[in-house]
């Protein structure tokens, strides 16, 4: 039995009735202060869909108790004859059991047309058997709640007319000592409740049947086992928790109530029943609203990339991009090993084509078409020759670097000094030797505007290696050309792996035909870098180089080269000398006979203010005769032997003064006697 204090129904009658719309409604803070106003107890280690249920659950027994509070208020003004206080002998039970019986009856067709109790009901009267709290119930639906079926059992409602017997005895007639003394975790009242209706059947006529509502059951074997049931419920009782939810249509989901009392056979399955069910409903929701996401916003075949490929050892790559030196960027895009293998990619390619955003998960956009390679279409790329076994060739092509219309240029004389002396082709690898303070930035930017001014088709790239920042930006800005730096503040790894990007991407753009120019300031300095991270072999060379250092440096000033049947790359690289370190003389002198053209550059001259600084005797090209014509030839002849009897300051000084009076090399020429 149920005892309810009469403070706390005083309480519960000033207190809001919640339904569980509300409660969905409420915050988890809300629903923890309603719960400890109603005694509820742990409500902070709940979630917030058991505490709603557990609000509920309390709500209808709360009720009930003060509708029990009522109804005996109602009986304590009536005269009741005969009414007992106390529990009677068990022996008694069997009688007031045939007497209810022979009484059911005879209203038994009247059952059959009343409607079965509520599952609201069946929610109610299972939560009484737990409660430790008592009151005195004088109604007959009281014993309905007290022999409350499971899920899994039939039951058999009967409708009674009110009678004069005692409702105390009735109710102990049912209660046994293992009902009340029997513990929350497993219910006890089946056996009682199987001697009842034993002896109920047994009385009632031949000519009267229960009426039988089916209900699922887990298995057909627990179902034979397990005895019919029969509540009584009188015609007066009204359902306490029709005062407390509001009336719905029934669901297939709501009809079997989730009590917390339940065995714990059905807690799990039901839980998970219902988390299964709003588990596919968020994620039915979640995939609609990517979807319409995904249909919304599609950018395949929008976006475009450009990089230079870097391959990794796991045969996959990234697109560098030129805006961070080739190096590790957000702007990187990744490039799948099937891709690579299709179209027979390598380090150095230039590819362009379609990306799209990343995925969730990804960190990269990915390639998804490619459009080009190194300027070509992927056809023409996939059967070329690899660089080194491109066949090598002199230069026969001469780069016109007097542009005295651009004004980029600034200072004619000096490129039309080498443009005569030292002429430069398709595929040379000259070095540019000079000591610090000689103008060699200032000339090397003049022969870069002077190239891209007079052919637009070659591709120029300036590769500084431990220089200034404010040169680097200086020359960024002034020349019409790629410009790749790694300062002198950053680590020799970085100088060392910007070069081999920069040289491979040259070799891949020669596969594939085109001319390409490589400015590099300075070749001593990105010596000195490999000497850095070259590990050491226990041979070292005067001045502190490492004896296999210098390969991979020589490996890039020997790539120059005029590839036959089209395509060349031409390097000018500066080399400094008489610096006072002994590893650049070292470094010089390692790379004086590499180069097929040389120009120097006098220390005396730049000291005198005369430029081009330029030591017209010392400086030469090999094999001019294929970039010369032969008037041009017979005339430089002449003119180097007349200049040989002077000094380098005599002979510029004599070269600058007639150039500056002529508009350009072919006049100059011509105004020679003889």
């Amino acid at each position: 039995m149920i005892r309810v204090y009469v403070p706390f129904i005083l309480l519960l009658r000033n207190m809001q009735k919640y339904n569980i719309l509300e409660l969905n409604e409420k915050l988890l803070p809300e629903l923890q202060s309603i719960a400890e106003e109603l005694g509820i107890k742990k409500v902070s280690s709940l979630k917030k869909e058991e505490l709603v249920y557990r609000i509920l659950d309390e709500q209808a027994i709360s009720y009930a108790g003060i509708q029990a509070e009522k109804m005996k208020e109602k009986e304590a003004k009536k005269p009741v004859e005969g009414r007992k206080r106390g529990r009677p002998a068990k022996a008694a039970s069997p009688k007031v059991a045939k007497a209810e019986t022979a009484e059911a009856a005879e209203s038994a067709q009247q059952a059959s047309e009343k409607p079965v109790a509520a599952p609201a009901d069946k929610k109610e009267q299972k939560e009484q058997p737990e409660r430790k709290k008592r009151v005195r119930i004088e109604k007959k639906e009281k014993v309905a709640g007290a022999i409350a079926p499971s899920e899994d059992n039939k039951e058999v409602v009967v409708s009674k007319e009110p009678q004069t017997i005692s409702m105390v005895t009735e109710i102990s007639a049912v209660e046994t000592p293992a009902v009340v003394e029997s513990p929350v975790e497993k219910p006890l009242l089946p056996p009682v409740v199987a001697e009842l209706e034993t002896e109920e059947e047994a009385a009632l006529p031949e000519n009267t049947t229960p009426v039988e509502v089916a209900e699922e059951t887990t298995s057909p074997q627990a179902t034979e086992e397990e005895p019919k049931r029969i509540v009584f419920r009188h015609p007066d009782a009204k359902s306490v928790l029709d005062q407390i939810f509001p009336f719905s249509a029934p669901k297939p989901e709501a009809n079997k109530p989730q009590p917390e009392a339940a065995p714990q056979q059905n807690n799990p399955r039901q839980n998970n029943r219902q988390n299964n069910h709003n588990n596919n409903r968020n994620n039915n929701n979640a995939n609609n609203n990517q979807q319409a996401q995904e249909k919304m916003y599609e950018f395949d075949g929008i976006l475009t990339g450009t990089g230079v490929l870097e391959m990794m050892q796991d045969g996959y790559g990234f697109l560098r991009s030129s805006d961070y030196n080739y190096l590790t960027s957000p702007d990187d895009i990744y490039v799948s090993q099937s891709q690579i293998k299709l179209f027979g990619l390598k380090t150095g390619d230039v590819v362009e084509g379609s990306i799209r955003p990343p995925k969730e998960g990804e960190k990269y956009f990915p390639l998804v078409k490619v459009d080009k390679i190194n300027g070509r279409t992927p056809e023409e790329v996939r059967d070329r020759v690899p660089f080194d076994h491109l066949t090598p060739l002199f230069p026969d092509e001469k780069f016109m670097l007097t542009a005295r219309k651009s004004p980029k240029v600034y200072d004619n004389i000096a490129v039309r000094v080498v443009d005569l002396f030292s002429p430069i082709g398709k595929g040379q690898r000259g070095l540019i030797v000079a000591q610090p303070k000689t103008g060699k930035t200032m000339l090397l930017k003049d022969i870069a505007n002077a190239i891209a001014y007079n052919h637009p088709e070659v591709y120029m790239i300036i590769l500084l290696i431990d220089e200034r920042p404010e040169e680097v930006t200086d020359m960024a800005r002034s020349v019409d050309a790629e410009v790749i730096a790694s300062t002198f503040d950053e680590p020799a790894e970085r100088h060392v792996k910007i070069a081999e990007i920069v040289l491979n991407k040259a070799k891949r753009m020669v596969e594939c035909g085109h001319d390409v120019v490589i400015l590099l300031d300075s070749i001593t300095r990105l010596a000195r870098a490999y000497n850095t991270v070259q590990p050491a072999s226990g041979k070292v060379l005067s001045g502190g180089v490492d004896a296999n250092a210098l390969q991979k440096p020589k490996r890039f000033f020997g790539a120059a080269r005029n590839i036959e049947n089209g395509g060349s790359l031409t390097i000018l690289a500066t080399a400094l000398t008489e610096t006072g370190s002994k590893m650049d003389d070292v470094i010089f002198e390692e790379f004086k006979g590499t180069g097929n053209m040389e120009l120097q550059l006098d220390r005396k001259l730049s000291n005198k203010r005369i430029y081009p600084a330029v030591d017209i005797t010392a400086s030469s090209t090999r094999r001019d005769d294929l970039l010369q014509d032969e008037s041009t030839l017979n005339r430089m002849w002449v003119l180097r032997k007349y200049l040989s009897d002077m000094n380098s300051m005599e002979a510029m000084e004599f070269v600058k003064q007639r150039m500056e009076q002529t508009v350009d090399n072919m006049e100059f020429l011509a105004s020679m006697n003889g």
